[in-house]
């Protein structure tokens, strides 16, 4: 049976998470509606093939009344929200942009019968200090709390071309030592952006009332920040790199101070993050894209034996 075609609104439509959705989807048939603040400027990050693409102003710092999402939801049959700000500015700020616009999005959504599919994070719990945290988890809670068709998508931390965090780590896994903290014991699946895109484009096609509510996507290994760091390395053709331990309390400064400056993905909400798993309780990915995750960096062959270790048994052969 074929999937009738869909009008998808991607909110961060020029973004990395949100150009992925848009070519995934356009390959399935669909038309996309690229939602971004700066709809004249943000050709420059597009591929070609989204290039004609219709694209609308949104601001979601202005849209916290449902009212106020009427002329971007015109025509439109499904919303993808992968919209997110990872350090505030002016008015847009944790509150606004992760919580009071998705909160009316989906009372919107709810009063024109439209599907919202919107990207929120692993590991969110009560426990957490930081404002990104936080704010994401109450802007799921009230998503749940509509009346709307929505599927929340909790991504696993995501590696590919184009992506901020993606470009820094396999810059910082070339480096001959690798700087980790120390509490980061956490175990993360590692999942690449075109696979979160293809899952995105077949989750606009179903219902979350049929048992796609929460989704939680991750790739096939599961690593710790040091496991995947190494395996960025390797897969660069590089010898493994020497691990530093850096304590927990200097990481955590460290995080601030780059929050402050706006410099670096390294914040105090990655910063809680990597202290417990980054891992989906059950991947159901493989289940919407229909084939295994791509793999994400390479394993770390075993080490051989020692040059010591080959002496010692070459003698121990003789003397038999």
């Amino acid at each position: 049976m074929n999937t009738p075609r869909m009008k998808v609104l991607i909110l961060g439509g020029a973004g990395f998470i949100g150009r992925h959705a848009a070519l995934a989807l356009q390959a399935r048939g669909h038309t996309v509606i690229l939602g971004s603040r700066d709809p004249d400027r943000c050709g420059r990050r597009l591929p070609v093939e989204l290039f004609l693409a219709e694209r609308r102003e949104a601001h979601l710092d202005w849209l916290t009344a449902p009212s106020s999402w009427n002329a971007l939801l015109r025509g439109v049959d499904c919303v993808v929200n992968a919209a997110g700000i990872l350090r505030e500015r002016g008015f847009e700020t944790y509150e606004r942009v992760h919580y009071r616009a998705p909160r009316a999005l989906a009372e919107a959504c709810a009063r024109k019968s439209i599907r919202l599919i919107h990207l929120s994070a692993l590991g969110l719990t009560d426990l957490s200090r930081s404002g990104f945290l936080r704010s994401k988890l109450a802007g799921e809670r009230a998503i749940m709390a509509s009346r709307a068709d929505w599927s929340i998508v909790r991504p696993s931390l995501l590696d590919g071309e184009g992506g901020f965090g993606a470009r820094w780590l396999r810059r910082v896994a070339r480096w001959p030592l690798h700087f980790v903290p120390a509490d980061a014991a956490g175990r993360i699946a590692a999942l690449e952006v075109r696979d979160l895109g293809e899952a995105i484009a077949a989750l606009c096609e179903k219902s979350g009332a049929d048992g796609w509510r929460e989704v939680e996507l991750g790739g096939g290994a599961r690593r710790t920040m040091a496991g995947h760091l190494a395996a960025l390395r390797c897969e660069q053709g590089l010898r493994p790199a020497p691990v530093v331990p850096v304590p927990g309390l200097l990481v955590r400064l460290a995080s601030q101070l780059c929050d402050l400056a706006h410099f670096s993905p390294l914040s105090y909400g990655l910063w809680e993050l990597m202290r417990r798993d980054n891992a989906p309780k059950l991947n159901v990915l493989p289940a919407l894209i229909r084939r295994a995750p791509a793999p994400v960096g390479m394993e770390v062959p075993a080490p051989g034996p020692s040059l010591v270790d080959r002496i010692r048994f070459a003698a121990r052969e003789l003397l038999q």
